[in-house]
């Protein structure tokens, strides 16, 4: 079986509209052991750049949705272009 790393709602999202030629992906469902009984619902967030070409995914930041309210789109974008 073979699991492509492409946005697959509710799990994950693409992000648009960052003038990138790259496709950036937000995961929300992300479980962690260290956050109990929140299952995935823990409010992480995990941000990375998917180069199918290459096969290649860069990471770009993980952050909780408490500390931080939106993914940094200027990180992002300079990180890319």
């Amino acid at each position: 079986m073979e699991i492509l790393p492409h946005e697959r709602s509710p799990f994950s999202f693409r992000i648009d509209n960052l003038g990138l030629k790259t496709c950036i992906i937000k995961v929300k469902k992300i479980a962690c052991k260290s956050l109990k009984g929140r299952g995935v619902n823990s409010g992480l967030r995990l941000i990375y750049a998917y180069f199918p070409d290459e096969q290649k995914i860069t990471f770009v930041e993980i952050y909780h949705k408490n500390d931080k309210e939106m993914e940094d789109m200027a990180r992002i974008t300079n990180q890319f272009l």
